[in-house]
């Protein structure tokens, strides 16, 4: 029988250790994160019905979904993103819920897009959303999230960008353009990719509005500067629409309370040119941005959706959330040159060279592990020469040395394989603490 080729699909990708070990740590931050903002876990099926799906997200998505008839002869879907699934997951549960409900959920979905730097087919979100409030304390908290997210990862250079598309959706009641709102979104989403020209353009030519409606929108879309810069051009551009007021209103109410609750002006921006690709947005969007690579795109996106789960149940159920790109950040990070070449989660490694001192080796090792300090011993005893090569490979900070003469002298050797360096310190293992003391303030941290 022929040897099948090893391969991959398009789109879709193996992660090696060394790129999982970063995902696991940014996952496990941004669980931690969530959690503390009071947010609980959920999970939801790779699988719904169709028409849980289609119509939710844009014509886009629509095109980009993988649809089938299953077993079953039913039509179904892989989820597209974590946020419709969660309007049906509201739909079907709130009742045992209760509002507001604060939930988190981590997980893959699939969109048949083309496949680009930090875009797959399948990838990985991490959401979180409020259901069942309209406050504007919703509102403002998923900002801190975000700043506080990201800040838990490691990154200060940041932009969030802030806007609400009550605003331009008052303007274009003003204009009488009210049923062309999704056509103009989508059109504006592109700003920042196909410039001003033709983004009127195109504006002119899906929506079927005039050049001069265009005008009015992209003059709209263009207020550019500080915040109170941004809320001072607002009010000769919107006039005295009702919405595009209150929508303006709340903008500032949001920026305002951000700022209350630590996030700093400087990492916030009101960019009311921001639209977002998908047609459930109703009220603010975010959109987040490396100061060090804006060129990546947003790395962690959302905003409100009060009208989502009227599609599945009569009773209201507003929402807020947002989403942090994993594979997007993680190109990202590895453009910067941000993250670790390790390719073992454990940072301590004990080479086993000396095969009469076995259940040594493994006593070690035990008492380490005991105190949360992941150790790897050495299946075989082979040359040392041979696993300090192995150790220097799989990105390991430290190797516990120890021979017939220091497990004699009770006395274990420390080598920081990076920096090619050794100390001495004494060890049993009935009093492992002095060891123990020193890899614990040695570091890193992050990999102990």
């Amino acid at each position: 029988m022929p040897l099948i080729q090893p391969r991959t699909l398009k789109g879709f990708r193996d992660y090696l250790p060394a790129a999982m070990i970063p995902r696991e740590r940014i996952m496990e931050t941004a669980r931690q994160t969530f959690r503390s903002f009071g947010f609980a876990p959920i999970d939801t099926p790779t699988l719904e019905h169709l028409e849980i799906l289609t119509g939710k997200g844009s014509e886009e998505t629509d095109r980009q979904l993988y649809q089938f008839i299953d077993a079953g002869k039913r039509p179904v879907g892989m989820r597209f993103d974590l946020t419709v699934p969660l309007a049906r997951f509201a739909a079907q549960h709130i009742g045992q819920l209760g509002t507001p409900f604060k939930r988190y959920q981590i997980a893959p979905v699939w969109r048949g897009e083309n496949p680009q730097a930090g875009r797959y087919r399948e990838f990985y979100q991490c959401d979180f959303d409020t259901i069942g409030t309209q406050s504007v304390l919703a509102d403002i908290e998923a900002v801190t999230v975000i700043d506080a997210l990201l800040r838990a990862i490691g990154i200060d250079a940041f932009t969030i960008s802030i806007n609400n598309r009550a605003i331009l959706s008052g303007l274009l009641e003003s204009l009488g353009l009210a049923d062309k709102t999704t056509p103009i979104l989508r059109s504006l989403d592109k700003l920042g990719k196909i410039g001003r020209e033709l983004t009127a353009k195109e504006m002119v030519e899906s929506a079927g509005i005039t050049a001069e409606q265009s005008e009015q929108v992209l003059r709209l879309a263009e207020c550019d500067g500080s915040a109170d810069e941004v809320f001072a051009m607002l009010p000769s551009i919107i006039g005295d629409n009702q919405t595009a007021q209150d929508g303006a209103t709340r903008l500032r109410e949001i920026y305002e309370g951000a700022v209350a609750s630590g996030v700093s002006p400087d990492r916030m921006t009101i960019d009311v040119s921001i639209a977002r690709g998908l047609d459930y947005y109703t009220g603010v969007i975010f959109e987040t941005t490396l100061d060090e690579l804006p060129s990546i795109g947003s790395v962690c996106s959302g905003g409100r959706y009060d009208n989502l789960a009227g599609l599945y149940t009569k009773e209201h159920l507003p929402g807020i959330g947002a989403s942090l790109g994993l594979d997007r950040l993680l190109a990202a990070l590895e453009t910067l040159q941000r993250l670790s070449s390790t390719s073992k989660p454990c940072p301590v490694f004990i080479p086993y060279f000396d095969k009469d001192h076995r259940d040594d080796y493994l006593r070690l090792a035990t008492n380490l592990r005991r105190v949360g300090i992941g150790t790897e011993v050495y299946p075989e005893p082979r040359k040392l020469k041979a696993q300090l090569k192995y150790a220097d490979a799989h990105g390991f900070a430290y190797a516990i040395i120890a021979g017939g003469d220091e497990w004699a002298g009770n006395r274990v050797q420390i080598k920081t394989l990076a920096e090619k360096t050794s100390q001495d310190i004494e060890y049993t293992h009935d009093a492992p603490e002095k060891l123990i003391a020193q890899l614990s303030s040695a570091g890193p941290a992050s990999t102990l």
